[in-house]
Formats: C-alpha cells, sequence, structure tokens
C-alpha cells in the first residue's frame, strides 16, 4: 500500500491488468497522488473503515470498477453514500460494458461519473487529467458540489 496521504485515490478493482495501468496513469500526473488497491467492494469497504479508524484522512475519490468479485460495485457505491464522510468524495464507476440500465441506476445511487473503462495507457492517464481538470483531485473537489458527468 503507497503512502497515506489526502491525495489519496481508492481504486476498486480485481484485473491485474487494470490496476497496473491506473498505477502507470496516477505516477505520469502531476503532483503527489497516492493509489490504494483494494480488489472487491468488501475490501473497500474494510478499508475505509480501517483508515478512517487510524485517523487517516478519506480519499480524494473513489474509482470502482461496475463489475467485481462478492459485491457488484452497485451495491458497495450505495453502502459508500450512506456514509457522511463520503458525501462529497467523487465516484467514478467504469465497466468495460455499460449497460444503459447500470448507468442509470449508477448515477440514481450516486456516482459522479460513469465511464467507459480505459484500455490504455494514455487512455486512463487522459481520464484522470480530465478528473484533475475537474478539482475533483484537489481541495477544492472535497465539500464542493460536483457534478455529475459521463466521459465515453
Amino acid at each position: 500500500m503507497f503512502k497515506q496521504s489526502g491525495d489519496t485515490i481508492l481504486l476498486v478493482e480485481d484485473e491485474e491488468s487494470a490496476i497496473q495501468l491506473v498505477q502507470q496513469a496516477v505516477a505520469s500526473c502531476p503532483g503527489e497522488l497516492y493509489l490504494a488497491v483494494v480488489p472487491d467492494s468488501v475490501a473497500a469497504l474494510e478499508w475505509l473503515s480501517t483508515e478512517t479508524a487510524h485517523g487517516h484522512p478519506i480519499p480524494r475519490m473513489i474509482l470502482i470498477d461496475l463489475k467485481l468479485p462478492k459485491l457488484i460495485g452497485l451495491a458497495v457505491m450505495r453502502t459508500l453514500r450512506m456514509d457522511s464522510r463520503l458525501q462529497n468524495v467523487p465516484i467514478v464507476v467504469y465497466s468495460e460494458i455499460s449497460d444503459p440500465s447500470d448507468v442509470v441506476l449508477a448515477y440514481q445511487i450516486g456516482a459522479n461519473s460513469f465511464v467507459k473503462k480505459p484500455e490504455s495507457l494514455p487512455e486512463f492517464s487522459q481520464l484522470l487529467h480530465d478528473l484533475i481538470d475537474l478539482g475533483w483531485l484537489s481541495e477544492k473537489g472535497i465539500g464542493s458540489s460536483l457534478k455529475q458527468t459521463v466521459t465515453s
């Protein structure tokens, strides 16, 4: 696990190739972003509980795969949105397949964005840079009203 700070992205992903792409994309971003990786929704909830119990700040953003082992991303997102500490943390859901009903449900539950799962380093880097440009990975992103967006 990487150093914890207020500039942490929590990645909920079980595919090793996607994890490596996100790690490389985060490393190429300006500033000091840190990546915490958990393999499934249950581990994400445990990580958030443990980290905040130890006084670590909540992550700047949660990037969650829609299709995960144990609980699908939408199920854990509902739990995340019920936690008052996470109300203003941007949640970006991504998936290889974006069924329109999944997209609608993700937004109804509280996703800030639903994107097609990037398949290459340039695509992941572009996604992160777009999120930085939106302010979602800075102080102004936390506690401010986050507009929902769809990126293809």
